[in-house]
Formats: structure tokens, C-alpha cells, sequence
């Protein structure tokens, strides 16, 4: 086993690009090429009443947000660019639907604070990257979905023992993202808790593993892939506390690519794409594949 300290020092190392594992190295456990699922393109599919769409089209391909530090769900390998996990799936089967193979997608690393600005800007097309859908957020911009529900948790040391969930948070430094939902959550329902924000969770991990923070907390999703690669020093503990529908962002008032990304989602999951999909990334965690969510198709804003 490696002590935490020593494995620290490593995964700070190169916490800016994957947050964990050795650099150059493939993902400890992590999604393999060949295991993931093959998305047939609708070479056929048009959506003229798009003004996303129409722009991908003339560009010739789809500029998609996620993140890059997220095992299982959003992570980028140092050496070879490449993104993998459930939400790059996600990202690459509704690609397919919309007519543009998942291979030229540009993905593109977005920081949570900075997703509605990105979409409002015209940077990327569409965000996939544990996108909470909540009312704040479609003031600012579309979503279709949810694809998956997730829940707020907490990860700490394997050697904690006093925090055993979040009602033992009094007083414990615990790190979560800058402008993320569970960040504002800890804020407003568990005050009494010591906050510390980063742009990324890897940070927060690195600080829970030097002994810097308590324990970071997130949804279930992210945290389960972090202990996954590390469980002799890591763990999830309590249950979680709070619902996280996860759906891809928009641009606000592109409608016909909301409803568009809704009938791709309803599509995969009846196919077996989407099951197939968890079971080659967030399915190695350990968690069988849950029933996805039912599909909010909100009205047109």
C-alpha cells in the first residue's frame, strides 16, 4: 500500500491535467477503448430551426464542454488528450443522433463557474459534466434531460473516523468546487462547516490526501470514481443528501436543440446505448446501472 503522504506528493504532481494516476499512465481502472460502446451517426439528421446546429455544421463538427478531472464520469489523459467516462459517452452518443460523428467532436475543459458563460458566449455547443438542472440555472440556459440522478456525499481519508456524514461536519474543513451546487448547498444547509473552494475537485482531493482539508464532498458519481482508484486511502461515506438530476447544458432559447438532445437521450436509453455506456465507465465503480431519470421536456422559453 502507498502511504497517503507519498501518494499525495504523486497525484499533486499532475493534479492540473488528470487529478490522479501517474502521468503518462492510463486510468487506474478506468474506461478502456475497446469496452466502450459504438454510436451509429443519423447521416440523415438536420435541424435547420438551430442556430448551434447550423454553426456546428458549417464548422464541421460539434465543440462540446465537460471536464477533465473527474474518474469515470469526465477525465482527460495527459498523454494522449484523450477524454473518457460516462459523460464524454453521453456527450458522444447524442453527436451521433444529431449527424456528426462522435470521433470529430472537439471537447473543450470547462471549469463548473464558468459553464453558463461558455454557452452564452458561443464557446462550446453543448455542456456534458455533472450538469445539475435547476431553476437558477435555466434562467441562464437550456437543458435537456436529466440523463442521470446523482446525490450529494462525502469523501474522507479511510482512516476518519469521526465523520461518518454530513451532520458531523461542524467545525471539519471540507473543499468542494467554486460555484457547484454542493458548494452553495454546504453553505447554506451545513454553516457551521469550514468551506474551502477550487476550480477542480482533483485539488480538493489532493488537499483531503495531505491531510489539508476533511473530507470534499460532491455528487456520489464523482467521489465513487476518486475512492475507486485509490480505495486503501480514500472511501464515501453516509448516505447521500440531496438529488442531482444531471443534463446537458445549452445555449437559452435554442429550443430545437434542447427538444432535439431530448428525443437523442429517449432514444439511447430505450437501445441499450445509454446502459451500455455506464457499464463501460461509471459501472466500474461497482454500482450497477440505476434506471435513468424520466426526461423533463420543460416548456420553450
Amino acid at each position: 500500500m502507498i502511504p497517503a503522504r507519498a501518494l499525495a506528493a504523486l497525484l499533486l504532481a499532475v493534479a492540473a491535467v488528470t487529478g490522479c494516476g501517474k502521468s503518462g499512465s492510463p486510468p487506474v481502472k478506468g474506461p478502456q477503448p475497446e469496452d466502450l460502446p459504438a454510436y451509429k451517426v443519423d447521416s440523415a439528421f438536420r435541424l435547420p430551426s438551430s442556430p448551434t446546429w447550423e454553426r456546428a455544421r458549417r464548422r464541421g463538427h460539434l465543440v462540446v464542454g465537460a471536464k477533465e478531472d473527474q474518474p469515470y464520469m469526465g477525465e482527460k489523459d495527459p498523454a494522449s488528450g484523450r477524454y473518457s467516462g460516462f459523460d464524454i459517452e453521453i456527450a458522444k452518443m447524442v453527436s451521433a443522433s444529431l449527424g456528426f460523428d462522435p470521433k470529430t467532436i472537439e471537447f473543450r475543459t470547462i471549469a463548473s463557474a464558468n459553464r453558463e458563460t461558455a454557452l452564452q458566449n458561443g464557446q462550446i455547443d453543448y455542456y456534458v459534466g455533472t450538469y445539475t438542472i435547476n431553476d437558477n440555472r435555466k434562467k441562464q440556459v437550456g437543458f435537456a434531460g436529466p440523463y442521470f440522478m446523482a446525490g450529494q456525499s462525502l469523501l474522507v481519508r479511510r482512516d476518519e473516523k469521526d465523520i461518518k456524514g454530513p451532520q458531523d461536519l461542524a467545525g471539519k474543513k471540507v473543499c468542494s468546487a467554486a460555484g457547484s451546487t454542493p458548494f452553495q448547498r454546504l453553505q447554506k444547509e451545513f454553516p457551521q462547516a469550514d468551506l474551502v473552494a477550487y476550480d477542480t475537485y482533483s485539488v480538493c482531493v489532493d488537499n483531503l490526501l495531505t491531510y489539508q482539508v476533511d473530507a470534499v464532498s460532491t455528487d456520489d458519481s464523482i467521489l465513487l470514481g476518486y475512492a475507486a482508484k485509490v480505495p486503501e486511502e480514500l472511501k464515501v461515506v453516509g448516505k447521500p443528501f440531496s438529488k442531482e438530476p444531471y443534463g446537458i447544458g445549452v445555449p437559452r432559447g435554442d429550443n430545437a436543440l434542447r427538444f432535439a438532445l431530448d428525443d437523442a437521450l429517449e432514444a439511447q436509453e430505450k437501445n441499450g446505448d445509454w446502459k451500455r455506456a455506464y457499464e463501460a465507465t461509471l459501472g466500474l465503480s461497482g454500482v450497477p446501472a440505476p434506471t435513468p431519470p424520466p426526461i423533463d421536456r420543460y416548456p420553450a422559453s
